[in-house]
């Protein structure tokens, strides 16, 4: 149960023993997420590495859960150099993809990728709207037009970041006629769902849920009600946004499940029938890698 579609393993802290509580709650699938060119192979070494220091007992069982996703996350430095960026994301890829050995070919996704509008020097991406002039702008939508066509190629769901950029989002999907995949960590409205939702798109929530505003939560109940269930995924986005009663704190997938009750509440059903919800939606947008 408590399965994760979205987490930055390489970031956390006690990486064995987050491995070893993931096994022990008997989790389905835990989705590694890339945002650079070239770490595919660093995180699976380090993912391997960290798995060695488990029990021999949980080794196999971690390893039947852990998959990858690899993508370019849109910052200012990957977008003025993507075409070489992609040369490299695209080489790491299909190096994994042929390999021969079983754990390194669990590539599922590409991403994540897609379009960053949210300004704020002061926060962990240090966007400033000034780094954005039209050239950086409209190359941030060709290098996510890049990935949903290298995810066409390979046949491979996408990893959707988009945040404050609905409509670029919407209109770089509509250009690569490219609807299969995930709306990462999803911040926009009811009205905006229903746009992803129509194209056939999976809506992800996080730990961010848990702390809506109180003015604002009513609305939030209202499209977590409104999802069917045959989108809705959950993740966690560790290290970042951990749900309540742990906001503030250095997020690890064993949260997940605190964001899972929330969930469960607001739909009005038991844990356990949306951690069989999830697994499901997993095993059909996943079914070419699982």
């Amino acid at each position: 149960m408590y399965s994760d579609t979205h987490f930055h393993f390489h970031m956390l802290e006690n990486q064995p023993q987050v491995l070893t509580g993931m096994a022990e709650k008997n989790c389905f699938f835990g989705l590694d997420i890339g945002t650079h060119c070239d770490d595919l192979a660093s995180r699976q070494k380090g993912m391997l590495e960290a798995i060695g220091e488990c029990e021999n007992s949980l080794r196999e069982k971690i390893k039947n859960f852990i998959y990858f996703s690899a993508g370019i996350w849109p910052a200012p430095e990957a977008i003025r150099d993507r075409v070489n960026q992609m040369e490299i994301l695209e080489k790491e890829i299909k190096q994994a993809l042929d390999s021969g050995d079983s754990f390194i070919k669990k590539v599922c996704a590409i991403g994540e990728c897609g379009l960053d509008h949210h300004w704020n020097p002061a926060g962990v991406d240090a966007r400033c709207e000034s780094d954005f002039d039209a050239e950086l702008y409209n190359g941030e939508k060709e290098m996510f037009l890049m990935q949903l066509a290298l995810a066409k190629k390979y046949s491979l769901p996408v990893i959707v970041h988009s945040r404050d950029a609905f409509d670029g989002t919407i209109e770089c999907i509509k250009d690569a006629g490219y609807d299969n995949g995930i709306i990462h960590c999803y911040s926009y409205g009811l009205e905006e769902a229903k746009v992803f939702l129509d194209r056939g798109w999976y809506l992800a929530f996080g730990g961010g849920v848990t702390y809506t505003k109180k003015a604002k939560m009513d609305a939030m109940i209202e499209m977590l009600k409104y999802i069917p269930e045959d989108r809705l995924l959950l993740e966690t986005d560790a290290p970042y946004l951990a749900p309540v009663p742990f906001r503030g704190t250095s997020n690890t997938p064993l949260l997940i499940e605190h964001s899972y009750r929330f969930i469960a509440e607001a739909r009005g059903i038991e844990v356990e029938k949306l951690c069989q919800t999830v697994d499901k939606n997993i095993r059909q947008l996943f079914s070419k890698s699982l």
